[in-house]
């Protein structure tokens, strides 16, 4: 289809003195073509004539072969292809036999060669990209949500790296703020051993200091206060704020006993020790790693610098706060430092912006969040980009709606009735057997299914339809992919390649050139649907390809024989290049195959 395109371009401008990119696909079955577009339809206002006239025009010259230009002639020959025309203005292209042939035979032997150069070589080539995501809380647990926003980073961050860029995947998360305020709260008030503090400890303390903080006066002064020392104990480390001095002193400035501080002290580096060791073994479980945490204490100073420099200028006071007023952009104003001067959320994000940059000097940083952050971060940026517009043309925030499961019932960690991540992962294991169930197959069937949807509403998981085997899931591409390797493994024994004959000698005649052809062409349109999914940064593209792709081996595989045939080799060569896309495509979704099912 590239070719297609190439020549096309060239026809159209020399014709109509147009620069327009054809719109070519696979032809719809009946009629008797691979390719078509419609790019003479499109032509109609501009050239001022029929459509099927634009049409049988680029027809001749495609014929011919060459094209008159100021600087003479130009081929642009189809080498083999036949060109036809339909109603009411459509071009179809034949492609001869060896035009599939040689492609198959090259992505059969490496994929990469396939693609080639204007995949890895093209706009993300040689540039580095910070994609952020994931970005859960230390001091609370991973819920569906981070599950669902780690398997679209690490996938987005693959897509991106085989286009060519160096991906640096970050993950920012609160470990100062109210919430580890009104985690601690309730945690200092239970005697529990730092030996024995688990993370399921932490997150119960969360929903009982939430609770608090929303129900009792009292507690919600002392869960603010509490706020305050965390921010000092963060801000001078893990080391030095265990030191003897250093509690003394923090003792002293927030009217606390030292044994009293010390508590708090080691509590909360256990706790987010826990934290991070759990967050962790979780991505290591999923098959996603990182290479940078960002803790919002890390970035909290950086934010403060900048938007106390700005004040006046961009930010201004307000009640004894600093806001950003967004209202004359469209927007709502956000607070930046709060009455106590405490930075908040924003002011940690400002600051994050701007140690990315220093950490990488970025070419791209993608931000993947929820839909629920959409209007905030266009304020923290459209701030930003007052004094640093650089920084901002260079970020793209995605973002994605909630997960659910069947039912739409919503669910908040706040009140601690949601879906914890681990727990997709251990209902899918036990419709798959439990225990003994294959990790790899209970993460494809979970990582397919989000990915799937394009990104942006939201996405209602069904964990029965996740693992069906005929339906529109990862484990029916697991078992297509298996299939393929089993009958490769057939090859060259003809004692064992008799499964797949078709009774009738015309029908199968004539199916088996069809199957071998559609499956040859979907096969080598691989190399289109890359380039979009680089283009859009989405994977979904990708899932829609490999369903497609496997719905055509399955007719490949009930029409012909490969085993033993006259065309062994020439057909298993086709089914080597069907396995090597479908290993590729599901390897940027993060997914492996494994060799049985």
């Amino acid at each position: 289809m590239e070719k297609i395109r190439e020549v096309l371009k060239k026809v159209i401008y020399a014709l109509y003195g147009v620069e327009l990119e054809a719109d070519v696909t696979i032809a719809p079955e009946g009629t008797g073509a691979d390719y078509a577009t419609n790019v003479a339809m499109r032509l109609a206002k501009v050239a001022h004539k029929a459509p099927m006239i634009i049409a049988e025009e680029i027809k001749a010259r495609l014929d011919a072969g060459e094209i008159e230009t100021d600087e003479g002639a130009k081929d642009v020959s189809l080498e083999g292809f036949t060109v036809t025309v339909a109603a009411p203005g459509f071009l179809n292209f034949i492609s001869p036999d060896e035009y599939f042939a040689e492609k198959v035979g090259v992505i059969a032997g490496n994929v990469g060669d396939f693609l080639g150069g204007n995949i890895s070589q093209g706009e993300y080539s040689g540039k580095t990209v910070v994609a952020e995501f994931s970005d859960p809380n230390p001091f609370k647990v991973l819920h569906v949500g981070h599950l669902y926003t780690s398997v679209v980073g690490d996938s987005i961050s693959r897509i991106l790296e085989l286009a060519g860029a160096k991906v640096v995947r970050a993950n920012f998360g609160g470990d100062v703020g109210l919430h580890v305020g009104k985690t601690m709260w309730a945690l200092s008030r239970k005697n529990v051993s730092l030996d024995e503090l688990k993370i399921e400890d932490i997150a119960k303390c969360y929903v009982e200091g939430t609770q608090a903080y929303e129900e009792n006066e009292e507690a919600k002064a002392e869960i603010v206060a509490l706020n305050k020392v965390f921010y000092a104990v963060a801000e001078l480390g893990a080391e030095r704020s265990q030191e003897r001095l250093e509690i003394e002193a923090l003792a002293e400035d927030f009217g606390m006993s030292t044994v009293e501080m010390m508590k708090l002290v080691e509590l909360y580096w256990r706790g987010r020790e826990l934290s991070y060791q759990y967050f962790e073994d979780f991505y290591a479980k999923i098959g996603v790693k990182f290479d940078k945490y960002y803790p919002e204490s890390s970035v909290a100073g950086r934010g403060l610098k900048e938007v106390r420099e700005h004040t006046g200028t961009v930010y201004e006071e307000s009640e004894g706060a600093i806001v950003y007023h967004g209202e004359k952009l469209g927007l709502h104003t956000r607070v930046f430092i709060n009455r106590e001067g405490v930075p908040t959320y924003e002011a940690k994000d400002v600051g994050l912006i701007f140690t990315k940059w220093d950490d990488w000097h970025f070419d791209e940083s993608v931000v993947v969040t929820g839909n629920e952050q959409t209007e905030y971060m266009k304020v923290v940026l459209v701030s930003v980009a007052e004094y640093a517009p650089k920084l901002v043309e260079r970020t793209s925030h995605l973002t994605h709606g909630l997960v659910k499961l069947p039912g739409n019932v919503k669910m908040s960690s706040r009140k601690g009735n949601f879906l914890k991540a681990v727990d997709v992962l251990e209902m899918v294991q036990e419709i798959l057997g439990g225990a003994e169930a294959d990790s790899r197959i209970v993460l494809a069937a979970i990582k397919y299914a989000f990915l799937k949807y394009k990104m942006g509403g939201d996405i209602v998981f069904d964990p029965q339809e996740s693992v069906s085997t005929t339906g529109n899931s990862g484990v029916y591409l697991l078992y297509s992919a298996v299939r393929a390797k089993k009958v490769l493994q057939r090859v060259g024994n003809s004692s064992s390649s008799r499964g797949n004959e078709v009774t009738a000698s015309v029908s199968q005649d004539t199916s088996e050139v069809a199957s071998v052809r559609n499956l040859s062409k979907k096969v080598i349109q691989y190399k289109e649907v890359i380039q979009e999914a680089v283009a859009e940064k989405a994977p979904n593209k990708i899932c829609t390809y490999l369903y497609e792709l496997a719905q055509e081996f399955s007719r490949f595989y009930e029409n012909v024989k490969v085993a033993g045939s006259e065309r062994e080799g020439e057909l298993a060569q086709l089914v080597k290049a069907y396995l090597n896309v479908m290993e590729h495509g599901l390897g940027l979704l993060g997914i492996e195959v494994p060799e049985e099912m």
